[in-house]
């Protein structure tokens, strides 16, 4: 993850949704994620640790929401960590991303300028 991404100052979106996947990413299934750092929901689907409560926050999450943060397994996150996207990281917003910074008291991530210049 870059330098300039709103993620690295955020987390939001870490510490509110549950963050489950098929248990084949598992690495004892042949895949990246910890198996340490998952618990099964069902037989077939886990969830990162943290993420299956109210008021989650994953554990791989290090950092302070809204301050500055890093997942500590990064390269070995599950496909929707991996499919996550930001606001207007893609050109778009994201309410999802919106739902999840206003949970933790943040405003959501604004437009980047030169989308705002072509809507004028």
């Amino acid at each position: 993850m870059s330098d300039t991404s709103p993620c690295t100052s955020c987390g939001a979106c870490c510490a509110f949704f549950r963050v489950s996947f098929f248990w084949g990413e598992c690495a004892s299934a042949g895949g990246t994620v910890p198996d340490d750092l998952v618990e099964e929901i069902s037989p077939h689907r886990v969830a990162m640790k943290g993420t299956n409560e109210k008021k989650g926050r994953c554990q791989s999450l290090a950092g302070e929401v809204g301050t500055s943060v890093g997942c500590k397994i990064y390269e070995q996150r599950s496909n929707p960590c991996r499919d996550f996207d930001a606001s207007w990281s893609n050109g778009e917003p994201n309410s999802r991303c919106d739902a999840a910074r206003a949970a933790h008291g943040l405003d959501p991530i604004p437009a980047p300028a030169h989308i705002i210049m072509a809507c004028a």
